[in-house]
């Protein structure tokens, strides 16, 4: 593992490898715990190489906070990161990241002012709620280092923890409105087995001070289960959180808010989704948690690889369940289908997307009432004639394009906003739909998917291929499919395996079913 003090070395370290390799950067301000680990173990999974930054960030802390105490372990971090399998830390200097020096650069007790100096500012919207309402200048100073370093490293992913709820819908919105080339990856919560939200301040608690800090999620777990029951207003909602709260004496509320998660706005009840948050103090120790709440029906999110039956099960379960089928294939055959029609060479990247980025995909008809339903783009159904021949030859170049990609996956999430859809796929579940209620990775033995595709030939009247050279084909496939820069096979750390090996298509789609009513039927 590497350690990179200065931009330049980072870059030059890059320039070696970006051309072929994916990198994802993980940034921190040091003092790792398991929460930083588990973002370090999804880039590990998603990228090539893995960056992981260390810096104090001296323009996010305001006056009297704790800049000068905040932890700093690089020794410690590093053997941490190594473990991990990160290949470079980079770990600038003050200078180097925001120029001047520590007397400067505000936030070390003095209330000095930062220096002159360019700043990135989101939204007054988006930084005068929650912590910013307390904590001024906080968010000016996480976004201007936060694009300096993607700026820096240039990754194709970045990875943020979803407990600080309000920087990551920041860091989103900053990178959509700059218009930044880079995916913004939001990982869930680790806690301590008592509930407590890892933090790297957690260090300052004393024993006492932990056994107060589990009431926060303790109260976010009893508004979920409220708003299970029912319960979506506001004040209704963070009045249960102040209750359970009450009994946890130590605890200093700052803030109990209802809001929008990605636009942050206050909401007064929640229709589609709300992020209830948190912030207290235990001491001078101050901790924030959040829970997401969805009014929604479930997603079901179904993975794995090639000839384990995906289709098939996926179309059956939303038959069964009454819900659409979101079939992914489909929307891809309809944007090759529009680009056929526009007359646009099918390797002239740039003109499709073009073309792609003002598209619009719609789904007509789901689950009983119509189990396959049509499927219309710029207002044509083209649900037959995106089986065509033409289409068929050319779905799978289109498909390749990483902008047909962004864009598909943009419109599959719109349509699933509301939930009630279940979609099949090589990563459906890590990152289409990484809030999916259900996750199935759907499998089965080489050997076993060999035989089935043996038996279709077979049916087909096709007999000049051996069960060996099949089970070559698909070990070539999965190793294809799990490499692949663009969308690789995954299956996410939340997903039920279901290993299909002896089962029948009835079974496999009876068993996910039977999941399904009971993730319905699980309390909060």
């Amino acid at each position: 593992m590497l350690l990179f003090r200065t931009i330049a070395g980072i870059r030059c370290y890059l320039a070696q490898h970006q051309l072929t390799k994916k990198v994802g950067l993980v940034p921190t301000m040091g003092a790792l715990h398991v929460g930083h680990l588990s973002l370090i173990q999804r880039a590990r999974r998603e990228n090539d190489i893995v960056i992981v930054s260390i810096f104090v960030n001296p323009l996010q802390f305001g006056p009297n906070e704790d800049f000068q105490q905040y932890p700093r372990q690089l020794q410690q971090d590093s053997q941490l990161c190594e473990q991990a399998g990160v290949d470079a830390i980079f770990a600038p200097t003050d200078a180097e990241m925001v120029g001047g020096n520590n007397q400067e650069l505000m936030g070390n007790g003095q209330g000095n002012q930062a220096p002159i100096t360019t700043t990135v500012v989101p939204p007054a919207a988006m930084t005068s709620v929650l912590c910013g309402r307390s904590r001024i200048g906080h968010f000016q100073g996480v976004a201007t280092v936060v694009t300096k370093l993607l700026n820096a490293i240039q990754p194709e992913r970045a990875y943020f923890g979803e407990k600080d709820a309000q920087q990551l819908a920041i860091i989103r919105r900053l990178v959509a409105d700059l218009k930044i080339p880079v995916e913004i990856v939001g990982c869930p919560i680790v806690r301590e087995a008592s509930g407590l939200a890892c933090s790297s301040r957690n260090q300052y608690l004393t024993s006492q001070q932990r056994e107060q800090a589990q009431g926060l999620y303790q109260g976010l777990l009893q508004a979920e289960k409220a708003f299970r029951a029912g319960e979506c207003d506001r004040t209704r909602l963070v009045d249960v959180v102040q209750k359970k709260l009450a009994k946890f004496l130590d605890i200093e509320i700052e803030y109990i808010e209802l809001v929008d998660p990605n636009t942050l706005t206050p909401l007064d009840k929640v229709e589609d989704v709300g992020l209830i948050a948190i912030a207290a103090r235990l001491g001078s120790t101050r901790l924030i948690d959040n829970v997401i709440l969805r009014n929604r029906q479930p997603i079901v999110a179904i993975d794995g690889p090639a000839g384990a039956g995906k289709s098939t099960v996926t179309r059956l379960v939303a038959e069964v369940l009454g819900l659409l089928y979101l079939d992914t294939g489909a929307m891809y055959r309809a944007v090759t289908w529009l680009v056929l029609q526009s007359g646009i060479a099918v390797d002239d990247a740039a003109a499709i997307a073009e073309l792609v980025s003002q598209c619009q995909i719609r789904f007509v008809g789901n689950g009983k009432d119509s189990i396959s339903p049509q499927i219309w783009i710029n207002g044509h159904d083209v649900t037959q004639a995106i089986r065509s021949l033409k289409v068929t030859e050319q779905v799978s170049a289109i498909a390749a394009l990483p902008s047909v990609r962004r864009e598909l996956v943009r419109q599959q999430q719109s349509i699933g906003k509301k939930g009630g859809v279940v979609a099949e796929g090589r990563d459906i579940g890590t990152h289409v739909f990484p809030d999916a209620e259900l996750k199935i990775f759907l499998t089965a033995s080489v050997e076993e998917r060999a035989r089935r595709r043996y038996q279709e030939l077979i049916n087909q009247g096709q007999e000049d291929v051996s069960l060996e050279q099949l089970q070559q084909a698909i070990m070539e496939r999965d190793t294809r499919d799990s490499t692949r820069a663009l969308a690789p096979l995954q299956q996410a750390d939340d997903a039920i395996v279901i290993q299909t090996d002896g089962l029948s298509i009835t079974e496999v789609s009876d068993r996910i079913v039977s999941m399904y009513h009971q993730k319905l039927s699980e309390p909060g």
